[in-house]
């Protein structure tokens, strides 16, 4: 069969056929091709969804190619420098920075909700004690649906707003449970006199039989890392969350669901990998021959933490995680040869011409793997740290398509299998 091609044209007077344009408040705007097939007879086609908008959302903004991240309007530098995560999750949640008094009403809200069922406690011990944290927190969050399914009805505001109030309380226990377990330490408890990164922290490193004082430097290093990670558009695991939320699932499911797509090494495992990379190039000295590697066609070598799919110029987080690595260091005393020699790296690398024409420029897993190893995470623990940011980004996009009448999300295909064919008579 002969090819054929399409050749779109814009035109100001709608015809018989066309598709109309929609306009966004910032970025491209978007052909609505919703009654392509009806009309036209054939499908798009854009395997990954990398030129397709699924949605409309007024959450987060990202504009690659300038290298801006807004979080309902507000650039990421500026939260970073002067909110906390609380706040934050309160803004993509209801699209507002909260008043005091919405701010108090809101923290008391995560700290009714933070405990763990006893019950739920029990399952950890189901797990083998060398389990992956984030295998543990998929099982773990996605058995919550079995606990509060009678109490939500997705139809009522207030329920909607208490799954989504539970979910961000109730994360930082199971991370931080995730790993007491697998090292063979009791769980310790909230201290509701502590901020939600101090908590954490505390539930994550103290233990149950002394007392344990959080540095409040490392508390707010834990904050900013929150905050950079709360969201970021319609990814991988928050397009998952979305498509099962479509269907009129759990709410706990659909975060489970997103725990898991996030775990693929693709897409929350980078910095882990950047890691690895800085141990292996061991040296400042060796960093030349990386660079050599890395621009020779004939190598599969690429260095990890550098460029971004979406990011075609520097990641405004990048910078914001490389300030944080550097004081809490600092503060810390610790002499971190990865840190000089991902420091050398980029320095290098961002003026090599190779990379400054592939625009291939940090991005935040650059750094922040280096962040969390000086904090004490062990490398097991990053994704698991990243699924606790991003909670708060799930459950906004999650009430978001609660509000629509949005329908069950159905992609088509294109079918390249056989034709229709009859079973043998002989077989």
């Amino acid at each position: 069969m002969a090819s054929k091609f399409v050749t779109p044209t814009l035109t100001d007077q709608p015809t018989d056929g066309s598709l109309p344009i929609l306009e966004g408040t910032l970025g491209p705007a978007a052909v609505d091709i919703q009654t392509l097939f009806a009309r036209q007879g054939i499908l798009a086609y854009d395997p990954g969804f990398r030129s397709t908008a699924s949605c409309k959302s007024s959450i987060t903004f990202v504009d690659g190619d300038n290298g801006v991240l807004l979080y309902r309007g507000y650039p990421i530098e500026e939260l970073a420098q002067h909110s906390n995560f609380v706040e934050v999750a309160y803004l993509l949640m209801n699209g507002e920075l909260p008043t005091p008094n919405q701010l108090r009403t809101f923290q008391n809200e995560l700290l009714d909700f933070n405990l763990l069922h006893d019950q739920v406690m029990s399952f950890f011990r189901g797990f083998r004690r060398d389990a992956h944290p984030m295998a543990v927190m998929v099982g773990v969050v996605g058995a919550l649906s079995a606990f509060y399914h009678d109490v939500i009805d997705l139809q009522n505001p207030a329920d909607r707003h208490r799954a989504a109030i539970r979910l961000i309380a109730k994360m930082p226990m199971i991370a931080a449970a995730s790993y007491t377990y697998s090292v063979g330490r009791p769980q310790r408890y909230p201290n509701n006199e502590l901020d939600y990164s101090s908590n954490f922290l505390q539930m994550m490193f103290g233990r149950p039989n002394r007392e344990h004082k959080v540095d409040p430097v490392l508390a707010r290093a834990f904050d900013v890392i929150l905050i950079l990670h709360a969201d970021h558009e319609q990814n991988a695991s928050t397009s998952t969350v979305r498509m099962a939320a479509s269907s009129g699932a759990n709410p706990f499911a659909c975060v489970a669901a997103g725990i898991a797509s996030l775990w693929g090494p693709a897409h929350g495992g980078a910095n882990e990998a950047v890691l690895k990379m800085l141990s292996e190039i061991g040296t400042v000295e060796n960093i030349p021959k990386v660079i050599a590697r890395a621009k020779d066609k004939s190598s599969s070598f690429r260095l990890m933490g550098f460029g971004h799919r979406v990011y075609k110029n520097f990641d405004p987080r990048s910078r914001v995680i490389q300030q944080q690595a550097s004081q809490v260091l600092t503060h810390l005393g610790i002499d971190d040869p990865l840190l000089e020699i991902a420091m050398r790296l980029e320095e290098i690398a961002t003026k090599d011409e190779y990379f400054v024409e592939r625009k291939l420029y940090p991005n935040v897993d650059f750094y922040s793997g280096i962040l969390l190893r000086a904090m004490g995470f062990p490398v097991n623990m990053f994704t698991a740290v990243f699924a606790l940011a991003r909670t708060a980004g799930w459950v906004s996009h999650w009430l978001e398509l609660q509000s629509e009448n949005h329908g069950i999300d159905r992609p088509r295909q294109l079918y390249v299998g056989s034709g229709k064919r009859s079973y043998p008579a002989n077989k």
